[in-house]
């Protein structure tokens, strides 16, 4: 017997085979492949994924469905659930230096935010990661300075991913269908600008500090924090909002503060 979703968990089951074949087409599973699964659902991503590379981790909270997406998979390859919440699993567990780990899900929209900030403590032990999320999310990671979508989130997660919105899903796709619609990202792991930052907690604070009072100018906003002359000499106009500077211009003057 098929179980009604939980609503606490944020599920809304993808359903259009058309646009599980578009994921599953970019995801591009390969035999050897460490991929897992955040939130496989009842196994419409994990089904056809599996039957490309014949072991797949997954992570579920939700025990009933972790039992019934099992249930289904008997006989296409091997299921590794992993019950639990994933905003509290450690990564490292699956990773190693010899077989990185592929990730891809459809993101519950409660947690979408934390749990990207939880991976960036694993990016080194990650390969790429796919994910299915709240159109509005997907606006904000991939937005640049000026962008009224830039955010902190924007930086945090570009600070370590080149991120790439690959296609947009429309809520009728869904079961339950969302209030809201969703986009397919890519996120792959770069040290474009991780290697720039002197310290990353001193970066991280800087950032979250500048957003709490974005509508205020920079040099309000950091007034606690930066000086007017550091602000200069990371090539900052004082005048700026929080949302018109640069990664690399933040860097800059995390990299001055981390003297």
């Amino acid at each position: 017997m098929t179980r009604p979703l939980r609503k606490r968990f944020g599920q809304h089951l993808l359903s259009n085979p058309n646009t599980i074949n578009s994921i599953v087409k970019v995801i591009h599973p390969k035999k050897n492949d460490m991929l897992v699964e955040i939130g496989p659902g009842r196994g419409a991503i994990t089904i056809p994924i599996l039957k490309n590379v014949g072991t797949l981790h997954a992570i579920e909270i939700d025990r009933d469905i972790a039992k019934e997406v099992t249930g289904q998979c008997e006989g296409i390859g091997k299921l590794i659930i992993h019950q639990g919440d994933v905003l509290n699993f450690d990564f490292n567990k699956l990773a190693s230096k010899s077989k990185p780990i592929r990730l891809f899900g459809n993101l519950p929209y409660n947690i979408s935010t934390p749990l990207l900030f939880h991976l960036l403590k694993f990016s080194e032990q990650i390969v790429d990661m796919h994910f299915m999320l709240q159109k509005e999310v997907v606006d904000r990671i991939t937005a640049s300075a000026g962008n009224s979508n830039y955010s902190r989130l924007s930086i945090m997660i570009q600070s370590s991913y080149k991120v790439e919105s690959l296609f947009d899903i429309g809520s009728n796709e869904f079961t339950p269908p969302p209030k809201v619609n969703s986009s397919f990202m890519r996120l792959i792991p770069s040290d474009e600008y991780r290697v720039q930052i002197k310290d990353h907690n001193t970066f991280d604070r800087l950032v979250e500090t500048a957003f709490q009072q974005r509508r205020k100018t920079i040099k309000n906003s950091l007034s606690n924090v930066a000086t007017e002359e550091q602000l200069i000499n990371a090539n900052i106009k004082t005048s700026q909002r929080p949302q018109e500077i640069s990664i690399p211009q933040y860097i800059k003057l995390s990299n001055q503060l981390a003297l």
